[in-house]
């Protein structure tokens, strides 16, 4: 099941070659998780008016994938998926689906781990006043693929780093250790120490909803939200994995 909606309208009439920017998300959103998530893409609009950007959910219980994407891959369309880590739906569910279409379209890397996430996952947990003797988590939605998995733990290693304190990672689903394991242990630890979550998530949704409810003190803000533009820079991240595939294909060309 696809919904797909325009926001940006190629605008070059000059004859340049026909550009086609198609963002995917999986799953069945909520309204307030749709809704920043379009925000992120009409950020992407605004950035490029040359391009032609939509948006298209793929529902990922679907498991024809290939025909899920059809309605959006139009010939030199590249599509990029707006998840943090290539878990199974990019690397076997997408990438399987777009071979099956042909030259129809192109798959963009995923948009983590990238330092522009760190530095939104900061300002987040700045946002909350965060003290010097708070203990940090990471929640991340989780993965069955390890290196999924990995790049999580990448992505707090580079959190601590420009935090200057340590930063443990807990996973909502699918990895260990569990979101609520990974609060319990540092209470243990560090006992009375405050204990902040950060979101290691896209959007508003069930899985920060989990976050939320998972034992911390204070939980982050998501990287997007429905009711305020989408962080500049998410923005030229997604523009930037378009560019690397879009270089490519016209060198190929």
């Amino acid at each position: 099941m696809v919904g797909s909606t325009d926001v940006g309208i190629q605008a070059d009439d000059s004859g340049a070659r026909p550009l086609r920017l198609v963002a995917v998300t999986h799953g069945a959103p909520s309204a307030e998780n749709r809704q920043a998530v379009i925000r992120l893409v009409d950020g992407v609009a605004s950035e490029r008016p040359e391009l032609d950007v939509s948006i298209s959910f793929v529902d990922a219980a679907n498991r024809d994938v290939a025909a899920s994407l059809a309605a959006a891959a139009e010939p030199d369309a590249v599509i990029v998926p707006l998840v943090l880590s290539a878990g199974f739906h990019v690397r076997t569910g997408l990438s399987l689906g777009l071979d099956r279409l042909g030259d129809a379209a192109e798959l963009a890397g995923e948009l983590g781990p990238d330092d522009r996430i760190v530095a939104v996952l900061a300002h987040r947990l700045r946002t909350l006043g965060l003290d010097d003797d708070d203990s940090v988590v990471l929640a991340a939605a989780g993965s069955n693929d390890p290196r999924a998995v990995r790049e999580c733990f990448e992505t707090a290693r580079r959190l601590a780093h420009r935090l200057g304190r340590p930063v443990t990672v807990g996973f909502i689903a699918a990895a260990i250790p569990r979101l609520p394991d990974a609060i319990e242990m540092i209470r243990e630890v560090h006992p009375g120490s405050r204990v902040v979550v950060g979101a290691y998530l896209l959007a508003p949704g069930t899985f920060y909803d989990a976050a939320g409810a998972s034992g911390g003190d204070l939980i982050a803000d998501p990287l997007l939200l429905p009711g305020e533009s989408a962080p500049h820079e998410l923005v030229e991240l997604v523009l930037e994995r378009f560019a690397a595939v879009d270089a490519s294909h016209w060198e190929r060309a």
